[in-house]
């Protein structure tokens, strides 16, 4: 049986993945800096997220 993709869900966990990989491969960056980073990656995850569920819809 198949299921829908949920978008939001990918793309945070990719998004919080990117950042540990980024936290332990390299010194530690500006916590601004990278929770400006996060804010924004989650803020386009939901927009995406929203976009794909009105394209379903139609």
């Amino acid at each position: 049986m198949r299921h829908k993709t949920d978008w939001l869900s990918l793309l945070c966990g990719l998004l919080f993945i990117g950042l540990g990989v980024r936290y332990l491969t390299r010194p530690a960056p500006d916590t601004a800096l990278m929770g400006l980073i996060l804010v924004a990656g989650l803020g386009f995850a939901g927009f995406v997220a929203v976009i794909a569920k009105a394209a379903r819809k139609r």
